[in-house]
């Protein structure tokens, strides 16, 4: 995967919150240090995420975004 954002951190998931809507998505980057990102529950559904899944989280400005490979 090539991005233009040079923020991009590997990390697994360690939780999944589903809304109505949107899900939040906590990702322990290493160290115990846990990233938080609010994206939507389709996007989840489409990427197939889950605790335990490796992904990467791209940081670009205030937004995160998760990607997998």
């Amino acid at each position: 995967m090539k991005l233009s954002a040079r923020n991009q951190l590997k990390g697994t998931i360690v939780e999944v919150q589903e809304g109505a809507v949107n899900a939040i998505v906590k990702i322990n980057v290493g160290n115990d240090n846990i990233l938080t990102a609010d994206i939507t529950v389709q996007s989840v559904k489409e990427l197939d995420l889950a605790v335990g899944k490796e992904v990467v989280a791209v940081i670009k400005s205030t937004s995160v975004m998760v990607g997998v490979e």
